[in-house]
């Protein structure tokens, strides 16, 4: 029996090396040409020809008519007199100035007690015991004890700070006048690519007269900060590790 559950365990473990080596080997094969070069930077690309991206639609209100007064330079929907330098339109650029600082602290305990007893029993059954003068069935049928407790503890301690500015480009004009902004930043140092992506819908009044807005006045905001390369690698577990934390059941 030992045999052969070292046999099954091996085969278990091969099996998953092969699920692994299928899914992982055309990323080992792309890495591997890439050693001793640095990280390719992407092409720029329209964002909206992606294979994933899908126009933003929103609860929009009724659509104002436009009129003009006689012997009068203004007209409804002008955010003012004179020509306005901030991207009001699709393809304009304007500055996102990224700035998170979020700090969290949690401490939860849950305490749960319980203590169950059951005992049921019938003396006499129908009179039985007086038909054959013996107790047809025992005193006592079902007797049960359970004793449960439970304790719970957590904490959750985070700190996170993102300061950064990045340039982002209209890709949208919503019917309301709001602006979908999408923009993507790439760095690389030596061996090592960084990545700054940021979305979302901006109100051409919280814009600034410098043509910047702050990244908490964009509204469904989507910022990722990573990358990748040597340093990367080195801190992801292999492939093999994380199949076995995924599948294995302790």
């Amino acid at each position: 029996m030992l045999f052969r559950s070292s046999i099954n365990r091996f085969a278990l473990t091969a099996s998953l090396m092969t699920i692994v080596g299928l899914t992982g080997g055309c990323s080992s094969i792309d890495r591997l040409s890439q050693i001793g070069e640095t990280p390719k930077l992407s092409s720029i690309d329209n964002p909206t020809t992606a294979p994933g991206y899908k126009p933003v639609q929103m609860p929009m209100p009724k659509p104002e008519a436009v009129s003009y007064n006689a012997n009068s330079l203004w007209r409804n929907g002008s955010r003012s007199f004179f020509k306005d330098q901030r991207a009001h339109q699709i393809g304009d650029l304007l500055t996102v100035t990224v700035n998170i600082t979020d700090q969290a602290n949690f401490a939860n305990e849950t305490q749960r007690t319980r203590t169950v007893t059951e005992d049921s029993g019938i003396t006499a059954f129908l009179g039985s015991n007086l038909l054959t003068g013996k107790t047809a069935l025992p005193g006592r049928l079902l007797t049960a004890d359970a004793t449960s407790n439970s304790d719970g503890k957590g904490t959750i301690q985070r700190a996170e700070t993102l300061q950064t500015n990045i340039a982002a480009v209209v890709t949208q004009l919503l019917p309301n006048g709001n602006l979908v902004v999408e923009g993507k930043q790439e760095v690389r140092v030596n061996f090592e690519m960084r990545e700054l992506i940021v979305a979302g819908i901006v109100r051409p009044e919280d814009i600034q007269s410098d043509n910047t807005i702050d990244s908490s006045k964009i509204a469904q905001a989507r910022i990722a900060y990573g990358g990748h390369g040597q340093i990367s690698d080195i801190q992801q577990p292999r492939y093999g590790q994380q199949v076995m934390d995924v599948l294995l059941p302790f």
